[in-house]
């Protein structure tokens, strides 16, 4: 049986999940491909799954600001309507839970914030911490295959 190591492809279900709830869960849905080391899971998450055999299926408990940083005030910023505009549907009506997709300054990618609240003259403020910024997270995963 094959081991994850750093820079293994894998196909496995896997699901994050904080105190709210689920954040991403595949197991509905078909498994997820991914090569370690990529950046599509964070550096501390992919260090939970350095060492699993193919055909695990567990639960981990990460600890509070382990996977995804601990939660920065400085990324809770205020965006004017104007900008807002600009970036997107001048139409678009923001309510509280939002997610909202930014491009990147050089256009090449994206990140997301999360609406806090409106202000009267239009005016968001977001949060571009990561959802799981800052809490315990439960990683369940199901290692499907090992290459």
């Amino acid at each position: 049986m094959s081991t994850v190591q750093p820079g293994s492809f894998l196909t496995l279900h896997y699901r994050l999940a904080g105190p709210q709830g689920d954040v991403i869960n595949t197991f509905t849905d078909k498994p997820a491909t991914l090569s370690l080391g990529a950046g599509e899971l964070s550096p501390a998450v992919e260090q939970h799954l350095l060492g699993l055999q193919e055909g695990v299926h567990t639960t981990l408990q990460i600890a509070a600001g382990e996977a995804f940083g601990e939660h920065n005030p400085d990324m809770v910023q205020w965006v004017a309507r104007k900008l807002l505009n600009e970036l997107g549907d001048p139409m678009e009506k923001y309510t509280l839970g939002d997610v909202v997709q930014f491009p990147t300054p050089d256009g090449l990618g994206s990140y997301a914030g999360t609406v806090l609240q409106v202000s009267d003259d239009g005016a968001v403020q977001f949060d571009f911490n990561h959802p799981l910024a800052g809490q315990p997270v439960t990683l369940e995963v199901q290692i499907i295959g090992v290459l």
